[in-house]
């Protein structure tokens, strides 16, 4: 009996400190899904404006404004943390040079982030063709990023 006893404890304090392995992979997949649940919303935004730029969409400039103001909120958030290392699958999009290139991938969160929040100054003022060239700015962004970092 002294083994189990010894035993026991000592499994439970694992457990509680260094997490199980399921509760590992949980946090993992719910990083996954906090990273694509925020490109989801870039997606969502940018799909609208690009539609009023290339003029598929009428021109609205109070939609184009809110699209645009909710984008830039989305580039606030910590979308890093979406990527933890264990993230690293073949089901992901997200291609491994992510982790190989760290610095230059929040570089690029930054970049998003600026761009972001000048499309959305540059929308309030209502310039229809500023906005257009402030767009093109912005989804340079993300394209760039994309080109590194997305399969």
């Amino acid at each position: 009996m002294p083994f189990v006893s010894r035993t026991v404890p000592l499994a439970l304090f694992s457990l509680l400190v260094l997490g199980s392995p399921a509760a590992s992979a949980g946090k993992v997949e719910q990083a996954v899904d906090y990273r694509q649940g925020a490109m989801n919303v870039f997606s969502w935004n940018l799909g609208h404006m690009g539609a009023m730029v290339k003029g598929e969409a009428p021109f609205d400039t109070a939609a184009f404004q809110g699209y645009a103001k909710d984008l830039a909120a989305a580039a606030k958030l910590d979308v890093l943390k979406g990527f933890p290392e264990e993230s690293v699958t073949d089901e992901s999009d997200a291609k491994d040079e992510i982790w190989l290139n760290w610095s230059d991938f929040e570089s690029k969160l930054q970049d998003l982030r600026s761009q972001s929040a000048k499309l959305a100054e540059v929308a309030a003022g209502g310039d229809e063709a500023a906005v257009k060239a402030q767009f093109g700015e912005t989804r340079k962004t993300c394209k760039a990023c994309h080109d590194d970092y997305k399969e």
